[in-house]
């Protein structure tokens, strides 16, 4: 394969590789902004690509209408990992 074809096929992949990581992006944002976390939007994106992106925005949306928590972002956490932190500690 010439050089040049090589560089276009390098040029695709890196697209479709963009593609998948922009909606992982939107709904790490979107999670980021629900909590009023922007700071921590990068962990947001990394859970969006392994998690259920729709129970993850349904929780965000839950916590993020919840009044009396003033960090939202860590509450989140807890409710998102807290059975997995009960069953280690046993």
């Amino acid at each position: 394969m010439p050089l040049f074809e090589e560089y276009l096929e390098k040029l695709k992949q890196r697209r479709k590789k963009n593609k998948i990581s922009r909606e992982f992006q939107e709904i790490g944002l979107q999670l980021a902004q629900l909590l009023g976390d922007e700071k921590h939007k990068s962990l947001y994106i990394k859970l969006a690509k392994e998690k259920n992106q729709q129970e993850l925005l349904n929780l965000a949306k839950r916590i993020s209408e919840m009044k009396n928590i003033e960090n939202k972002g860590g509450y989140f956490m807890r409710v998102l990992f807290g059975n997995k932190n009960k069953n280690n500690s046993k």
